[in-house]
């Protein structure tokens, strides 16, 4: 049970007085829980936030948030349930930051969930299907050497969906023949060997070789979902700038989602 508990308040991002569901930009699935225990005696919050980088027990993120003001049911909620576009935001900055969404959704009176809150669900659902329905870099070709001018045979690990195949080194990317309008690049590491990205840059470029964007970043994890505004690429290159041990990238995703659901 005292481990279960550890476990289960690991990384619980909220103020002093609620939870937010938020996960840390930065995020180790590893902890230290030595010296701890359960409740008040767990440890600070930046740190489940954060996790440890060389924590010696594999404990996932977890996000935990009701869907409600409250965590049980109050007929006077009824108007106050999350939408779905505020779900989609917990989602990126939860699952999104490779941690566990818990999501609460209280029964009433009945014992039944209410069609307020099944509606949001079911409409969170449409925004992820609708967003993630188009890979856009399964449309491009991949390479992996430091001299993009002697870039090997594809492999096609990177786009092939698959993400039990994977690439390691420090600079890969992917290219498109023709630009492809883009506000999000999902980037997925095989931490089956453990997690061990602590730095990467992405550098977004045109057709003509410009540089149009940079963006940085710390923890990759199982999933890292990164949005900003839409803009036209031909290439997206990942520079691992720092490692614990060999980065191991099994995917870099891109997709065109709705304006309106890009991280607030």
């Amino acid at each position: 049970m005292k481990l279960y508990r550890l476990i289960f308040k690991r990384k619980r991002v909220f103020s002093q007085s609620d939870e937010a569901g938020f996960a840390g930009k930065t995020n180790w699935n590893t902890l230290d829980t030595a010296g701890f225990t359960r409740g008040t005696g767990s440890p600070p919050l930046d740190t489940l936030n954060s996790g440890n980088i060389n924590g010696k027990n594999w404990i996932p993120a977890e996000c935990d948030v009701s869907i409600r003001p409250g965590w049980f049911y109050h007929k006077a909620e009824d108007s106050k349930v999350k939408t779905p576009e505020q779900l989609f935001d917990l989602y990126l900055k939860s699952v999104g930051r490779g941690a566990n969404l818990l999501l609460n959704v209280p029964p009433d009176g009945r014992g039944l969930i209410t069609e307020y809150d099944s509606s949001a669900l079911v409409g969170l659902k449409k925004l992820k299907e609708e967003a993630f329905k188009k890979n856009i870099s399964k449309e491009s070709y991949e390479y992996h050497v430091a001299n993009k001018e002697n870039r090997a045979d594809p492999k096609w690990k990177l786009n092939d969906g698959n993400l039990k195949t994977f690439v390691s080194g420090v600079f890969m990317g992917i290219e498109f023949e023709k630009p492809q309008l883009i506000n999000c690049i999902v980037l997925r590491e095989n931490i089956i060997e453990g997690q061990n990205c602590k730095g990467f840059q992405l550098t977004l470029t045109n057709d003509k070789g410009q540089e149009i964007k940079t963006i940085k970043g710390t923890t990759i994890g199982n999933k890292l979902i990164i949005t900003f505004s839409k803009i036209n690429i031909s290439n997206i290159a990942l520079s691992i700038t720092g490692q614990k041990s060999t980065t191991l990238i099994s995917e870099i995703e891109s997709y065109l989602i709705d304006e309106k659901l890009i991280e607030k």
